[in-house]
């Protein structure tokens, strides 16, 4: 599993608050899977983008919301997004989110997860570097 995470437009130094990342989860599975979900860490304050509410524009997340799989169902919980997909095919698949930064601190996130729901021993961990928001 990689996770890769951009800024929106031109890159200053360092995450500031309002800021918009877009994250790029990849899977990498070794067989066919059902009933998969992917967990991301967000950290306190972040909203993730796309439901099209109040400020929050579908425009700006366009097409980098759909990753080359499409997830039956997403959480857009207050500390992580969660992705639950029916089936995920043998070989790399990625999954893509944005998320807006509205509080500044250093965060210690726990690992990105990929588990097989009905196989809990059929999972993946990646470690997310420390945050700091300015």
């Amino acid at each position: 599993m990689a996770r890769t995470v951009e800024a929106d437009g031109k890159r200053r130094r360092g995450w500031r608050r309002g800021d918009i990342a877009h994250v790029e989860l990849a899977i990498d599975a070794d067989r066919d899977m059902t009933w998969v979900v992917v967990e991301d860490a967000l950290p306190p304050g972040a909203v993730v983008l796309g439901s099209g509410l109040g400020g929050d524009s579908a425009m700006l997340e366009g097409s980098y919301r759909r990753g080359d799989r499409w997830p039956v169902f997403t959480e857009r919980g207050f500390d992580s997004y969660r992705a639950y997909f029916r089936y995920v095919p043998k070989g790399r698949s990625t999954l893509r989110y944005s998320v807006r930064y509205n509080t500044a601190g250093t965060f210690r996130l726990p690992p990105t997860r990929v588990e097989a729901m009905y196989a809990p021993e059929v999972y993946a961990e990646q470690p997310i570097a420390p945050l700091t928001i300015r």
